[in-house]
């Protein structure tokens, strides 16, 4: 992969910098650091400017896992950013009154989280208040932007999801169509709740920073905003109450962390899906990569049979660790991973998703929905849009990785807010005997998952995509580019990718089509011929395709004193630095 020659320039600089989803959220978060702030600060300037600028995959109520590295500790931190079901939830709800289905609307809605996860990395990590990092996200509502063709994709394809409530329609579907690419998209309603908070903040802050703060989170989860989410619940049927949303707190986790090499890496806990990540490292472990060839035969089929593996493994254990006993430590140890590497057959694939190994209590096996096993377009029906992502790297050595999420198209605005709160609730499964059932307090388990990597302690590479169930495999193949084949940062995001679907999806109704291996076009037809032939259910991709994730990254070299930063052409993803 040395000679790669990727269409865009790896962003080389030695002060700051920084990658997200799109480009105006990496100039947001950039004016921050060159302000004078550190990568916290830019990383939720950015992430904020998210929820207005691809307001179809990111809510500013949604969700917001971040992670931290602490250049000044050499500690590694996470926010979970991800609310749990309503107190007020039966468990035995979808599966007695909705068939075993969780519906669209308002009855998915867990509790809102970015905005707390947000202010808790500010508080704790940041340097700045409310108001400065969010004037950016308020500018681009209040004025709007030019929309841009994969948003104008999105929201033609959701066009009658939107068309549903009239909340949703009013903004998605201004003048009763969905908005062109160039014509400017405003939020106005959008724009006035975060700068309602802002302004809370202000009123607060002669009593300091940290009281503003809390004043602006105040705002949402106690005060106006709070309010008219109530109200409308209460209309609409829906079960978060005020008890829910003023709990509230995004809890400060420790990572989960394993070895591949001499690599160090990190992922979020068991309530997302960051150590299905860390799993597949461990099977791999015992295999000479690079001796496969890249993106050749023998490298695909390895590394998607691993991920079956590992997937069948989240689908049978994963789940929020506060209510399942997620046996995490065996999931990534030695022993456990030589056992389930020895089930991968060189010569052929495993034509469904492989049974969980066997690890005592947990485990419970559902039988899952099958989608269409055909070969086709690659891609299950209607996906659904989610999730960004942004990665901060400043001059002080700090690192910010975090993945925002929550689309527009499956529950409804809250009218004069231009707000939609967490409808996350679609990753819980409706049997509550599930690792990932439904509960009352309980959070679903998560897809979006920020990941760090330090190599031999002076390579450090914050990184993370959208992508749903194919984020995993995204960042896999990324590292592996990077810290296996030697490719340069924006070389590793941009190289071909393939994504296995033999497993459930992580959202409803969890459809799964056994042993589909979808490849991007770039990858040989000889290769795909002899996937076909080891029993691989192969479709194709375009040579560039955005379901393959859009992966973000930075590259800190410590012992050059050069910060890398790449960004992915398949969705409007950029980098900058100085």
């Amino acid at each position: 992969m040395k000679d790669a020659f990727p269409h865009r320039p790896t962003i080389a600089v030695t002060r700051h910098a920084i990658s997200a989803g799109h480009y105006l959220a990496a100039a947001a978060g950039f004016a921050i650091l060159e302000a004078g702030g550190n990568a916290i600060d830019a990383g939720c300037a950015a992430g904020i400017a998210l929820g207005v600028l691809q307001s179809d995959l990111v809510n500013v109520a949604g969700v917001a896992p971040i992670m931290i590295y602490l250049a000044d500790r050499r500690e590694v931190a996470t926010i979970a950013g991800l609310g749990p079901w309503p107190k007020s939830l039966d468990p035995d709800f979808f599966m007695r009154e909705h068939q075993g289905r969780i519906p669209e609307g308002v009855l998915r809605t867990v509790v809102p989280a970015a905005p707390d996860a947000w202010i808790t990395a500010l508080k704790h990590y940041g340097t700045m208040g409310f108001r400065e990092v969010a004037a950016a996200a308020i500018r681009c509502a209040r004025d709007g932007f030019p929309m841009y063709p994969l948003m104008a994709e999105s929201l033609k394809n959701h066009a009658a999801d939107h068309a549903r409530w009239p909340s949703s329609a009013a903004i998605y579907l201004p003048g009763g169509r969905p908005p062109e690419a160039g014509e400017i998209f405003r939020q106005k309603d959008l724009a006035s709740s975060l700068q309602y908070m802002a302004e809370e903040e202000r009123a607060a802050s002669a009593r300091g920073r940290e009281a503003g703060l809390e004043a602006a989170r105040a705002a949402f989860y106690r005060g106006d905003i709070a309010q008219k989410i109530l109200r409308f619940m209460k209309e609409e049927g829906g079960l978060l109450s005020a008890e829910d949303l003023e709990a509230y707190r995004s809890p400060i986790l420790p990572p989960a962390r394993r070895r591949f090499g001499d690599l160090e890496v990190f992922t979020c806990g068991a309530w997302c899906q960051g150590p299905t990540l860390l799993e597949a490292l461990a099977i791999l472990e015992g295999i000479d990569l690079k001796a496969l060839g890249h993106n050749g035969a023998d490298y695909i089929h390895t590394l998607a049979e691993a991920l079956k593996l590992a997937f069948a493994d989240r689908e049978a254990y994963l789940g929020d660790p506060a209510f399942v006993e997620v046996p995490l430590a065996a999931l990534l140890s030695p022993q456990y991973a030589a056992e389930r590497r020895r089930l991968i057959r060189a010569d052929r694939a495993f034509p469904e998703m492989p049974p969980p190994g066997a690890l005592g209590r947990g485990g419970r096996a559902f039988a899952p929905s099958k989608g269409d096993p055909s070969p086709g377009s690659g891609q299950r029906p209607s996906p659904e849009p989610d999730t960004s992502y942004v990665a901060v790297a400043d001059r002080f050595g700090n690192l910010f990785s975090a993945t925002p999420s929550d689309g527009s198209s499956t529950a409804p605005v809250v009218p004069g807010t231009g707000l939609v709160p967490s409808s996350r609730g679609s990753q819980s499964r409706p049997d509550p005997r599930h690792a990932s059932g439904v509960a009352p307090g309980k959070r679903p388990r998560l897809t979006p998952n920020p990941a760090l990597a330090i190599a031999g302690g002076e390579r450090f590479l914050p990184f993370g995509t959208p992508g749903g169930d194919v984020q995993i495999q995204a960042m896999l193949q990324v590292l592996l580019n990077l810290f296996v084949f030697g490719a340069d940062v924006q070389a590793a995001v941009e190289a071909p990718r393939f994504a296995s679907y033999s497993f459930p999806s992580s959202f409803a109704p969890f459809d799964y089509y056994p042993g589909r291996l979808t490849l991007e076009r770039r990858i040989p037809e000889a290769v795909a011929q002899e996937l076909e032939r080891r029993g691989h259910r192969v479709s194709l991709w375009p040579e560039f395709e955005w379901r393959a994730g859009a992966v973000c990254a930075i590259l800190a070299d410590r012992r050059r004193g050069v910060l890398e930063a790449g960004a992915d052409p398949r969705r409007p993803a950029y980098a900058m630095g100085c």
